[in-house]
């Protein structure tokens, strides 16, 4: 585990990076001996980021967040326009790059808590109206991005970080999810 962040590191990588980090996660980032471990933020050569190949890219970061509802028609009609990868490699490319940008788009305003192998990925919200609830990244497998809860049989309310602080990202999973 890496040294806990200053207040003056905390505020320049908000500064650089064009967002305000949920006052739960601040709080966490300055914990000396944290109780969970989670991928944290870093300045390096080229500016912040979170020590992994799975990562928003910076320039989605500062985009809100968008629930998974809201992008599920967008990506109904790209796989409806798929072309065929033998009879027209250079528009699947085209198409496929599109696809690249939406996957993207998907988790803008996110940071990564944690990997947990084979895609899967726990994701913590920064901007938009979910900021501060924490999110189960399973386009692996389902092609979904999932709201980690306490409640799935219920409203399904995505945990906060303080809340997801105390449990397993696989124990807040819906039932059946995969």
């Amino acid at each position: 585990m890496s040294a806990p962040l200053t207040e003056a590191e905390l505020s320049l990588a908000e500064r650089e990076l064009g967002v305000t980090f949920p006052a739960s996660y601040r709080t966490y980032l300055q914990q000396p001996e944290p109780p969970k471990p989670v991928f944290l933020p870093r300045r390096g050569e080229r500016g912040w980021d979170w020590g992994t190949s799975h990562a928003t890219p910076p320039e989605l970061l500062r985009v809100p967040f968008p629930h998974p509802d809201s992008y599920v028609a967008e990506d109904d009609a790209l796989d409806a326009r798929e072309p065929d990868r033998q009879t027209d490699p250079e528009a699947w490319q085209v198409w496929d790059d599109e696809c690249g940008v939406l996957e993207d788009r998907k988790t803008a305003g996110t940071v990564l808590l944690q990997e947990h192998g084979c895609g899967f990925a726990t994701l913590l919200a920064v901007t938009g109206p979910l900021a501060g609830t924490v999110w189960w990244d399973g386009r692996a497998t389902c092609g979904l991005i999932l709201p980690l809860s306490l409640d799935h049989g219920g409203d399904a309310r995505p945990v906060t970080f303080e809340e997801w602080l105390d449990h397993d990202s696989w124990d807040l999973l819906p039932p059946g999810w995969g």
